[in-house]
Protein backbone atom coordinates (compact mmCIF):
# COMPACT_ATOMS: atom_id res chain seq x y z
CA UNK A 1 0.00 0.00 0.00
CA UNK A 2 2.82 2.35 0.92
CA UNK A 3 4.52 1.52 -2.38
CA UNK A 4 1.38 2.45 -4.36
CA UNK A 5 1.11 5.73 -2.48
CA UNK A 6 4.75 6.51 -3.18
CA UNK A 7 4.27 5.72 -6.86
CA UNK A 8 1.21 7.97 -7.06
CA UNK A 9 3.13 10.86 -5.48
CA UNK A 10 5.99 10.32 -7.92
CA UNK A 11 3.56 10.53 -10.83
CA UNK A 12 2.10 13.76 -9.44
CA UNK A 13 5.61 15.19 -9.09
CA UNK A 14 6.37 14.36 -12.73
CA UNK A 15 3.07 15.96 -13.83
CA UNK A 16 3.96 19.09 -11.86
CA UNK A 17 7.42 19.13 -13.51
CA UNK A 18 5.91 18.91 -17.02
CA UNK A 19 3.27 21.60 -16.41
CA UNK A 20 5.89 23.86 -14.80
CA UNK A 21 8.07 23.57 -17.92
CA UNK A 22 5.05 24.36 -20.12
CA UNK A 23 4.31 27.47 -18.05
CA UNK A 24 7.86 28.77 -18.43
CA UNK A 25 7.77 28.07 -22.16
CA UNK A 26 4.50 29.98 -22.65
CA UNK A 27 5.72 32.97 -20.62
CA UNK A 28 8.96 33.10 -22.63
CA UNK A 29 6.90 33.67 -25.79
CA UNK A 30 6.09 37.18 -24.57
CA UNK A 31 8.86 37.89 -22.03
CA UNK A 32 12.49 37.86 -23.16
CA UNK A 33 15.01 36.65 -20.58
CA UNK A 34 14.30 37.06 -16.83
CA UNK A 35 14.35 33.26 -16.42
CA UNK A 36 15.38 33.37 -12.76
CA UNK A 37 12.65 35.92 -11.92
CA UNK A 38 10.02 33.82 -13.72
CA UNK A 39 11.21 30.74 -11.84
CA UNK A 40 10.97 32.49 -8.48
CA UNK A 41 7.54 33.94 -9.27
CA UNK A 42 6.19 30.47 -10.06
CA UNK A 43 7.79 28.97 -6.95
CA UNK A 44 6.14 31.68 -4.86
CA UNK A 45 2.75 31.10 -6.50
CA UNK A 46 2.82 27.33 -5.89
CA UNK A 47 3.99 27.96 -2.31
CA UNK A 48 0.99 30.28 -1.67
CA UNK A 49 3.40 33.17 -1.16
CA UNK A 50 3.57 36.74 -2.49
CA UNK A 51 6.44 38.74 -4.00
CA UNK A 52 7.75 42.28 -3.85
CA UNK A 53 9.64 43.18 -7.01
CA UNK A 54 12.16 46.02 -7.11
CA UNK A 55 13.14 47.41 -10.49
CA UNK A 56 13.30 50.58 -12.54
CA UNK A 57 10.38 51.41 -14.90
CA UNK A 58 10.27 49.81 -18.34
CA UNK A 59 11.50 46.32 -17.44
CA UNK A 60 8.23 44.58 -18.42
CA UNK A 61 6.91 43.96 -14.90
CA UNK A 62 3.29 44.40 -16.03
CA UNK A 63 3.83 42.27 -19.14
CA UNK A 64 5.40 39.52 -17.04
CA UNK A 65 2.58 39.24 -14.54
CA UNK A 66 -0.23 39.66 -17.11
CA UNK A 67 1.34 36.91 -19.25
CA UNK A 68 1.55 34.71 -16.15
CA UNK A 69 -2.17 35.21 -15.55
CA UNK A 70 -2.94 34.19 -19.16
CA UNK A 71 -0.93 30.97 -18.90
CA UNK A 72 -2.81 30.12 -15.71
CA UNK A 73 -6.24 31.15 -17.00
CA UNK A 74 -6.67 33.42 -13.98
CA UNK A 75 -8.22 36.86 -13.53
CA UNK A 76 -5.72 39.71 -13.30
CA UNK A 77 -5.99 43.28 -11.97
CA UNK A 78 -3.37 46.00 -11.93
CA UNK A 79 -3.65 48.63 -9.21
CA UNK A 80 -1.60 51.81 -9.57
CA UNK A 81 -0.85 52.92 -6.01
CA UNK A 82 -0.93 56.69 -5.55
CA UNK A 83 -0.77 59.03 -2.52
CA UNK A 84 -4.56 59.64 -2.62
CA UNK A 85 -5.56 55.95 -2.87
CA UNK A 86 -7.86 54.91 -0.01
CA UNK A 87 -8.34 51.36 1.41
CA UNK A 88 -11.87 51.18 -0.03
CA UNK A 89 -10.49 51.91 -3.49
CA UNK A 90 -8.79 48.51 -3.52
CA UNK A 91 -10.96 46.38 -1.23
CA UNK A 92 -14.35 47.69 -2.37
CA UNK A 93 -17.03 50.01 -1.00
CA UNK A 94 -20.68 49.92 0.01
CA UNK A 95 -23.18 52.03 -1.90
CA UNK A 96 -26.84 52.76 -1.21
CA UNK A 97 -29.09 51.05 -3.73
CA UNK A 98 -32.79 51.73 -4.17
CA UNK A 99 -35.23 48.97 -5.09
CA UNK A 100 -37.29 50.26 -8.11
CA UNK A 101 -40.35 48.29 -7.06
CA UNK A 102 -40.64 48.98 -3.35
CA UNK A 103 -38.55 52.15 -3.13
CA UNK A 104 -36.68 50.70 -0.16
CA UNK A 105 -32.98 51.41 0.16
CA UNK A 106 -30.23 49.02 1.14
CA UNK A 107 -26.45 48.81 1.09
CA UNK A 108 -24.75 46.93 -1.73
CA UNK A 109 -21.07 45.99 -1.70
CA UNK A 110 -19.15 46.80 -4.87
CA UNK A 111 -16.03 44.65 -5.08
CA UNK A 112 -12.69 46.38 -5.54
CA UNK A 113 -9.76 45.31 -7.73
CA UNK A 114 -8.46 42.94 -5.03
CA UNK A 115 -11.16 40.49 -6.09
CA UNK A 116 -9.01 38.81 -8.72
CA UNK A 117 -6.61 35.87 -8.67
CA UNK A 118 -3.46 37.82 -9.54
CA UNK A 119 -2.86 41.38 -8.37
CA UNK A 120 -0.11 43.68 -9.59
CA UNK A 121 0.25 46.29 -6.83
CA UNK A 122 2.27 48.84 -8.79
CA UNK A 123 4.53 51.12 -6.73
CA UNK A 124 3.13 50.04 -3.37
CA UNK A 125 5.47 52.48 -1.60
CA UNK A 126 3.63 55.45 -3.18
CA UNK A 127 0.47 54.98 -1.12
CA UNK A 128 -0.18 55.81 2.58
CA UNK A 129 0.32 53.15 5.29
CA UNK A 130 -3.42 52.53 5.88
CA UNK A 131 -3.91 51.54 2.22
CA UNK A 132 -0.76 49.41 2.31
CA UNK A 133 -2.14 47.74 5.46
CA UNK A 134 -5.44 46.93 3.70
CA UNK A 135 -3.55 45.09 0.96
CA UNK A 136 -1.30 43.28 3.43
CA UNK A 137 -4.30 42.17 5.50
CA UNK A 138 -5.92 40.73 2.38
CA UNK A 139 -2.67 38.90 1.55
CA UNK A 140 -2.56 37.36 5.01
CA UNK A 141 -6.23 36.59 5.61
CA UNK A 142 -7.49 36.01 2.03
CA UNK A 143 -10.52 38.16 2.80
CA UNK A 144 -11.61 41.77 3.26
CA UNK A 145 -14.11 43.34 5.63
CA UNK A 146 -16.49 46.19 4.75
CA UNK A 147 -19.40 47.47 6.81
CA UNK A 148 -18.95 44.67 9.32
CA UNK A 149 -19.29 41.97 6.65
CA UNK A 150 -16.41 39.72 5.61
CA UNK A 151 -15.93 38.80 1.96
CA UNK A 152 -13.66 35.93 0.89
CA UNK A 153 -11.18 36.59 -1.90
CA UNK A 154 -10.90 34.35 -4.93
CA UNK A 155 -8.33 31.57 -4.74
CA UNK A 156 -5.63 31.11 -5.80
CA UNK A 157 -4.64 34.63 -4.71
CA UNK A 158 -1.22 35.96 -5.66
CA UNK A 159 0.10 39.50 -5.09
CA UNK A 160 3.10 40.96 -6.85
CA UNK A 161 3.97 44.38 -5.42
CA UNK A 162 6.50 46.58 -7.19
CA UNK A 163 8.76 49.33 -5.93
CA UNK A 164 10.83 51.82 -7.89
CA UNK A 165 14.36 51.97 -6.40
CA UNK A 166 15.17 55.39 -7.89
CA UNK A 167 12.46 57.92 -7.01
CA UNK A 168 12.13 57.85 -3.22
CA UNK A 169 10.72 61.36 -2.72
CA UNK A 170 7.12 61.32 -1.50
CA UNK A 171 7.09 57.60 -0.79
CA UNK A 172 5.98 55.53 2.18
CA UNK A 173 8.52 52.69 2.48
CA UNK A 174 7.09 49.43 3.80
CA UNK A 175 8.28 48.73 7.37
CA UNK A 176 10.29 45.54 7.93
CA UNK A 177 7.35 43.90 9.73
CA UNK A 178 5.16 44.40 6.65
CA UNK A 179 7.88 43.38 4.19
CA UNK A 180 8.08 40.12 6.15
CA UNK A 181 4.64 39.21 4.75
CA UNK A 182 6.20 38.79 1.31
CA UNK A 183 7.80 35.44 0.60
CA UNK A 184 10.36 36.77 -1.90
CA UNK A 185 12.08 40.09 -2.57
CA UNK A 186 13.07 39.98 -6.24
CA UNK A 187 15.47 42.41 -7.90
CA UNK A 188 14.68 42.91 -11.58
CA UNK A 189 17.86 43.89 -13.42
CA UNK A 190 18.44 45.37 -16.87
CA UNK A 191 18.46 42.86 -19.74
CA UNK A 192 21.71 41.73 -21.31
CA UNK A 193 22.79 43.25 -24.64
CA UNK A 194 21.49 40.25 -26.61
CA UNK A 195 18.22 40.18 -24.64
CA UNK A 196 17.64 43.87 -25.32
CA UNK A 197 18.29 43.30 -29.05
CA UNK A 198 15.60 40.59 -28.98
CA UNK A 199 13.19 42.80 -27.01
CA UNK A 200 13.53 45.73 -29.43
CA UNK A 201 13.29 43.43 -32.45
CA UNK A 202 10.15 41.69 -31.20
CA UNK A 203 8.31 44.78 -29.95
CA UNK A 204 8.85 47.03 -32.98
CA UNK A 205 7.38 44.70 -35.59
CA UNK A 206 3.90 43.41 -36.35
CA UNK A 207 3.98 40.35 -34.12
CA UNK A 208 0.96 38.60 -32.65
CA UNK A 209 1.83 36.29 -29.77
CA UNK A 210 -0.74 33.72 -28.70
CA UNK A 211 -0.36 32.61 -25.08
CA UNK A 212 -1.91 29.24 -24.32
CA UNK A 213 -3.51 28.49 -20.99
CA UNK A 214 -1.68 25.67 -19.19
CA UNK A 215 -3.45 25.34 -15.83
CA UNK A 216 -6.80 26.22 -14.28
CA UNK A 217 -7.32 27.68 -10.83
CA UNK A 218 -8.42 24.28 -9.51
CA UNK A 219 -5.27 22.61 -10.82
CA UNK A 220 -3.08 25.30 -9.24
CA UNK A 221 -4.73 24.72 -5.86
CA UNK A 222 -4.14 20.96 -6.28
CA UNK A 223 -0.45 21.61 -6.97
CA UNK A 224 -0.26 23.99 -4.00
CA UNK A 225 -1.57 21.16 -1.84
CA UNK A 226 0.91 18.74 -3.44
CA UNK A 227 3.80 21.07 -2.51
CA UNK A 228 2.79 20.74 1.14
CA UNK A 229 3.14 16.95 0.92
CA UNK A 230 6.79 16.91 -0.19
CA UNK A 231 9.02 15.18 2.34
CA UNK A 232 11.69 17.18 4.18
CA UNK A 233 14.82 15.39 5.44
CA UNK A 234 15.89 16.34 8.95
CA UNK A 235 19.25 17.53 7.57
CA UNK A 236 17.56 19.99 5.18
CA UNK A 237 15.26 21.27 7.92
CA UNK A 238 18.24 21.90 10.21
CA UNK A 239 20.16 23.58 7.37
CA UNK A 240 17.33 26.09 6.80
CA UNK A 241 16.88 26.89 10.49
CA UNK A 242 20.65 27.19 11.06
CA UNK A 243 20.92 29.63 8.15
CA UNK A 244 18.11 31.83 9.46
CA UNK A 245 19.45 31.68 13.03
CA UNK A 246 22.84 32.76 11.68
CA UNK A 247 21.32 36.08 10.52
CA UNK A 248 20.59 37.12 14.12
CA UNK A 249 23.47 39.09 15.68
CA UNK A 250 22.53 38.13 19.26
CA UNK A 251 22.59 34.36 18.60
CA UNK A 252 25.37 32.32 20.25
CA UNK A 253 26.44 30.61 17.01
CA UNK A 254 26.42 33.75 14.90
CA UNK A 255 29.68 34.44 13.00
CA UNK A 256 31.62 37.60 13.85
CA UNK A 257 30.94 39.21 10.45
CA UNK A 258 27.18 39.05 11.14
CA UNK A 259 27.60 40.76 14.52
CA UNK A 260 29.77 43.38 12.82
CA UNK A 261 27.38 44.29 9.99
CA UNK A 262 23.78 43.27 10.87
CA UNK A 263 21.39 45.06 13.26
CA UNK A 264 18.38 42.72 12.93
CA UNK A 265 18.07 39.22 11.55
CA UNK A 266 15.25 37.19 10.05
CA UNK A 267 12.36 35.67 12.03
CA UNK A 268 10.83 32.17 11.89
CA UNK A 269 8.75 33.05 8.84
CA UNK A 270 11.99 33.01 6.83
CA UNK A 271 12.62 29.39 7.83
CA UNK A 272 9.07 28.47 6.85
CA UNK A 273 9.41 30.11 3.43
CA UNK A 274 12.80 28.51 2.80
CA UNK A 275 11.30 25.06 3.36
CA UNK A 276 8.01 25.52 1.51
CA UNK A 277 9.80 27.27 -1.38
CA UNK A 278 12.34 24.46 -1.56
CA UNK A 279 9.48 21.95 -1.79
CA UNK A 280 8.03 23.80 -4.80
CA UNK A 281 11.49 24.14 -6.36
CA UNK A 282 12.19 20.42 -5.95
CA UNK A 283 8.87 19.52 -7.62
CA UNK A 284 9.60 21.95 -10.47
CA UNK A 285 12.79 19.94 -11.11
CA UNK A 286 10.91 16.64 -11.05
CA UNK A 287 12.05 15.63 -7.55
CA UNK A 288 9.86 14.64 -4.62
CA UNK A 289 12.42 15.52 -1.96
CA UNK A 290 14.33 18.69 -1.09
CA UNK A 291 18.05 19.23 -0.59
CA UNK A 292 20.37 21.89 0.79
CA UNK A 293 20.86 23.03 -2.81
CA UNK A 294 17.18 24.08 -3.02
CA UNK A 295 17.46 26.06 0.21
CA UNK A 296 20.69 27.76 -0.87
CA UNK A 297 19.11 28.73 -4.23
CA UNK A 298 16.25 30.55 -2.45
CA UNK A 299 18.28 32.08 0.38
CA UNK A 300 18.79 35.51 -1.23
CA UNK A 301 15.16 36.25 -2.26
CA UNK A 302 13.83 34.94 1.08
CA UNK A 303 16.35 36.70 3.36
CA UNK A 304 17.24 39.90 1.49
CA UNK A 305 14.32 41.94 2.87
CA UNK A 306 14.41 40.35 6.33
CA UNK A 307 17.92 41.47 7.27
CA UNK A 308 18.69 45.02 8.41
CA UNK A 309 22.29 46.10 7.93
CA UNK A 310 23.90 48.56 10.36
CA UNK A 311 25.86 51.76 9.69
CA UNK A 312 29.16 49.88 9.45
CA UNK A 313 27.83 47.80 6.54
CA UNK A 314 26.55 50.90 4.75
CA UNK A 315 29.79 52.80 5.31
CA UNK A 316 31.91 49.94 3.98
CA UNK A 317 29.57 49.09 1.10
CA UNK A 318 28.76 45.60 2.42
CA UNK A 319 25.48 44.50 0.86
CA UNK A 320 22.85 42.17 2.26
CA UNK A 321 23.35 39.78 -0.65
CA UNK A 322 27.08 39.59 0.08
CA UNK A 323 26.36 38.75 3.73
CA UNK A 324 23.83 36.04 2.82
CA UNK A 325 26.32 34.44 0.40
CA UNK A 326 29.01 34.58 3.11
CA UNK A 327 26.65 32.91 5.59
CA UNK A 328 25.86 30.14 3.11
CA UNK A 329 29.56 29.58 2.48
CA UNK A 330 30.25 29.40 6.23
CA UNK A 331 27.41 26.96 6.82
CA UNK A 332 28.38 24.69 3.94
CA UNK A 333 31.99 24.59 5.16
CA UNK A 334 30.81 23.49 8.62
CA UNK A 335 28.74 20.69 7.09
CA UNK A 336 31.61 19.32 5.01
CA UNK A 337 34.16 19.67 7.84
Amino acid sequence: MAGNNSEALEQKAQAFHKDYAKLKNEISKAVVGQEEIIDQLLISLFSRGHCVLVGVPGLAKTLLISTLSQTLNLSFNRVQFTPDLMPGDITGTEIIEEDPGSGSKSFKFIKGPLFANIILADEINRTPPKTQAALLEAMQEYRVTAGGTTYDLDKPFFVLATQNPIEQEGTYPLPEAQLDRFMFNLMLDYPSFQEELDIVSQTTTARDVEIESVLTGEQIIEYQNLVREVAVPESALEFAVRLVTMTRPDSEKTPDFVKQYISWGAGPRASQYLIIGSKARALSRGRYNISEEDIAALAVPVLRHRIVNNYSAEAEGVTTVHLIEQMLETLLKKQTA
